[in-house]
């Protein structure tokens, strides 16, 4: 493959979304209560579009099914064949989402036929007093958790943190979590849209109806453990990648630049993602050149090994792959 390739962003109406994707992030739409914004998909009937140059208008699934290694890379494609295996989203919260918790490869094989649910969050913005839910504040059992949960009881026994701009969040299977109301975020994850929906603040529909819940199916995903900190620590470096997240599942590094850098990636068998998370840059390949404003994501096939990106101003980028 010898193109970038940015995608028309899949938009999706929640009962929880708000307006940050198109004031804060530009996107472009009628829908309202937008939550979700699916940058790179391949889920089943949601896969991205190419919006630019010579493979406009062809989706991820023809890309791969023609390009194979060429765009995803030998490695990645020997392991994952025709399924592209990232998902990036961005997420805006204007209400709490539900708490809820995704099944491990083995367990959504069984019952789903599909991979998992790993996923890490970068937040973007976030209110002032905003808050994530993740994980336990200490390790309980079944019991424990069934009990506060028909007790509505359930946030008196998860770990509760206040979040801001630049924080993280690896979120491994298992892992109870929810995010909170005021909330902008970057989420990279498996391709998977496997949820088990726990606890749903007792709110129903505009009709009348509750979204269902998934109690019996989410006990068996369920980690019922405890860390002292879920948060995760990282550096950065100016004009350098430095690694964030690195999972069987994808790698994301942090990459804030200022003028131009080069960058090689001859030491990766893998496809690269790039995440606008903050103003603006200029990708630049052979006589192709593409822009990248915040909120926006392009995807480096695994072919191309050299390309120069520029920033007039500060920006930063979120890059992704898989080792």
């Amino acid at each position: 493959m010898n193109q970038l390739l940015k995608f028309k962003p899949i938009l999706k109406e929640k009962v929880w979304g708000g307006e940050k994707l198109k004031n804060y992030l530009n996107k472009e739409s009628e829908l309202k209560n937008i939550g979700e914004s699916w940058e790179i998909s391949d889920v089943k009937e949601n896969a991205s579009v190419v919006s630019n140059g010579t493979l406009k208008g062809k989706d991820l699934k023809e890309l791969i099914l023609e390009h194979k290694s060429s765009l995803v890379g030998a490695k990645v494609y020997s392991k994952f064949r025709d399924k592209f295996p990232v998902l990036i989203k961005f997420v805006d919260a204007k209400k709490p989402l539900s708490v809820q918790v995704h099944p491990n490869d083995k367990l959504a094989l069984k019952r789903h036929n599909s991979l998992g649910k790993t996923e890490m969050w970068y937040v973007m913005q976030a209110d002032k007093e905003a808050s994530i839910i993740v994980g336990f504040q200490k390790e309980v059992n079944s019991k424990t958790y069934l009990h506060h949960l028909k007790n509505k009881s359930l946030t008196d026994i998860l770990n509760i943190d206040k979040v801001k701009k630049g924080d993280v969040y690896f979120i491994p299977t298992g892992t109870v979590h929810a995010i909170g109301a005021g909330v902008l975020f970057a989420e990279i994850q498996q391709t998977s849209d496997i949820t088990y929906r726990i606890y749903d603040w007792d709110r129903p529909n505009s009709d009348g109806t509750y979204r269902e819940l998934h109690t019996e199916e989410a006990l068996e995903a369920i980690d019922y453990s405890a860390k002292e900190s879920y948060k995760t620590n990282y550096t950065k470096q100016q004009n350098s990648s430095s690694e964030i997240v690195s999972c069987p599942y994808f790698t994301t590094n942090v990459l804030p630049l200022m003028g131009k850098i080069a960058l090689n990636h001859s030491d990766k068998d893998s496809f690269v993602i790039y995440i606008c998370v903050d103003g603006d840059v200029e990708f630049k390949y052979q006589n192709q050149v593409e822009k990248l404003k915040k909120g926006e994501t392009i995807l480096v096939p695994a072919s191309i090994k050299e390309l120069e990106i520029f920033s007039e101003k500060h920006s930063e980028l979120l890059e992704v792959y898989i080792k």
